[in-house]
């Protein structure tokens, strides 16, 4: 029987059927989507993709996480944008966190009253959250906005600010927006790590040879202390370093001894971690501001130790014209001397890195006489460039006269071909001792080739020892953070570079790889936007209504051809 000539009754069957077919199938659907969860990320850089690292930490929570974001309210579209990536972030991380992680968005100048906000604002600048003065160009137009980029993990108690704006500051604005999206994951999942309770490693910092005392590493020993269990260590005093992750040589003045440089050689040969902030040369400012000064090398012992680990620190200092500031007298106001900010190309920003995850989407780090770094033959062990002065560099090799007066002179350009030195490395691998085959300092005992508890291990070497040193406030004598320079009333990103380099050493779950993560900047062309602005406006308003008629009509006339001829008899 045609379908059209069906009794009414049988129809009504049929269609119910369908209906309950239907309705029984979304059932069936949603049953096997809860038994069975997975999720499509169909970018081309899986941008929406949790880490597997992210993921474990997220699953494995085992007390409530609650981030509040200081990003809500109406910003323009660029910054939206970040806003966007934010949520999109959390949502994903709620999706592994399940009810351990809840977030909530807050516009801090949403207060009713001006003096409420002004006391909202006062509080969140008690906790360390400063507001940011962000421009984008909307439409030809230049659009600036105050927000604050920051966000606030809290659990058990406990606080940690995250900011949520970081990236190069001498990137274009949507250049440094992508890169603070680029980084999301990395920031909300570390600071999440950090307030999750676990069994905390141990860094030693060594002393005993002139380094950076307890208030000049201060802000490097704080900041490492939120994650790790850190120790100053004299290697005259401890029988061996088994005991610790890593070790941290931060400015040493005076030679080590055989014993000494044997614990450390020890150390990382089995496995032990170790950064090194080293000067191949010695300064002494206040003769340099005085009648100036000639540079010589600055012996410290460990010069053997890194050649045989596949670098060498070499004897010079590099001038840069992308350099740092120095105060100079430049006349008198009244009867007072006028002190000006001077540019000291014995000062460089370093504002080139390589894609590793330590440096990537970093900010300038600020360096202070910092020398060149080559490389040797070292068997086995990968040497990764981190750190690069700019293309306008210059390479004094040792005597190095220095004169803080030389800042008054422009200096020539034609002298500066020296470019992209590398000032830091990162060197991986089964190291081999230097002590192979050797008998062991002050005794008779011989020292295998091969130790059987060797280990792979990870080495940072970088040619500045005032790298990782905090200016003091003259009146508190507190350290200020490191890498911010008072003069220039900027903080560089040397903090986040050490970190980020102990991160890689000793984090096993492999958190900082999500700092490799990347998303592609695809922007539109802005001369045919502008060109072509009008044309597409018209397109979408009157293509959907023209496919919604042409649709209409269609089904009208397959309804009147379907059901033609029915009821005739």
């Amino acid at each position: 029987m045609p379908e059209q000539q069906l009794p009414n009754q049988s129809r009504k069957r049929r269609d119910l059927l369908r209906f309950l077919a239907v309705i029984g199938a979304l059932l069936l659907l949603n049953f096997i989507g809860q038994q069975f969860f997975f999720r499509l990320d169909l970018t081309q850089e899986k941008r929406y993709t949790m880490s597997a690292a992210t993921r474990q930490l997220l699953t494995g929570l085992k007390q409530p996480i609650t981030v509040t974001v200081y990003l809500d309210g109406d910003f323009p579209p660029a910054f939206r944008r970040l806003q966007q990536a934010v949520r999109e972030t959390l949502n994903e991380m709620q999706v592994y966190g399940g009810s351990n992680l809840k977030y909530v968005f807050i516009d801090p100048s949403a207060a009713g009253t001006e003096k409420a906000r002004n006391e909202y604002y006062a509080s969140l600048f008690k906790k360390g959250l400063t507001p940011t003065n962000l421009g984008a160009n909307e439409n030809g137009k230049r659009v600036e906005k105050i927000i604050f980029p920051w966000a606030t993990v809290s659990a058990g108690g406990k606080e940690q600010q995250v900011l949520l704006l970081r990236g190069n500051q001498a990137a274009p604005s949507d250049v440094r927006l992508n890169q603070s999206i680029e980084g999301l994951e990395y920031e909300l999942a570390s600071a999440i790590r950090k307030l999750s309770p676990g069994k905390r490693k141990l860094i030693g910092v060594v002393e005993g040879h002139g380094e950076l005392s307890n208030a000049e590493a201060g802000d490097l020993i704080g900041s490492l202390s939120q994650y790790y269990d850190v120790y100053r260590v004299d290697l005259s005093k401890v029988r061996d370093l088994r005991a610790l992750s890593a070790v941290i040589v931060a400015k040493p003045a005076t030679p080590y001894t055989e014993p000494e440089k044997f614990k450390l050689d020890q150390f990382i040969t089995q496995g032990g971690n170790a950064l090194f902030f080293v000067d191949a040369m010695r300064v002494n400012l206040d003769s340099a501001a005085r009648t100036g000064m000639l540079s010589f090398p600055q012996p410290v012992g460990l010069d053997d130790l890194l050649f045989k680990y596949g670098v060498r620190v070499n004897a010079d200092l590099i001038l840069d014209l992308n350099s740092g500031v120095i105060p100079l007298v430049t006349g008198k106001e009244g009867n007072k001397p006028k002190v000006e900010p001077m540019p000291w190309q014995f000062y460089p920003l370093v504002n080139n890195f390589s894609t590793h995850p330590i440096t990537r989407n970093l900010d300038a780090v600020y360096t202070k006489f910092v020398g060149t770094i080559d490389t040797v033959k070292a068997t086995g062990i990968r040497k990764t460039p981190l750190l690069f002065t700019s293309r306008y560099s210059r390479v004094l090799p040792s005597p190095v006269p220095v004169n803080l007066n030389d800042a008054r002179l422009q200096p020539d350009r034609k002298l500066y071909k020296d470019k992209f030195k590398p000032v830091g490395y990162l060197l991986e691998g089964q190291f081999r001792s230097l002590y192979a085959n050797r008998a062991q300092p002050g005794t008779t005992q011989f020292q295998p080739a091969t130790s059987p508890q060797a280990k792979p291990s990870k080495v940072l070497v970088v040619s500045d020892g005032d790298f990782v040193r905090s200016e003091l406030d003259p009146k508190t004598g507190r350290p200020f953070r490191l890498g911010f320079d008072r003069l220039a009333n900027t903080e560089f990103a040397n903090r986040e570079l050490v970190l980020n380099a102990v991160d890689y050493m000793l984090d096993e779950s492999g958190l900082i790889g999500v700092r490799s993560k990347q998303v592609t900047l695809r922007p539109l062309d802005k001369l045919k936007v502008i060109e072509q602005r009008r044309s597409w406006q018209i397109l979408n308003l009157v293509a959907p209504l023209v496919l919604l008629g042409v649709f209409g009509a269609v089904r009208a006339w397959r309804r009147k051809r379907r059901y033609a001829g029915f009821g005739e008899k």
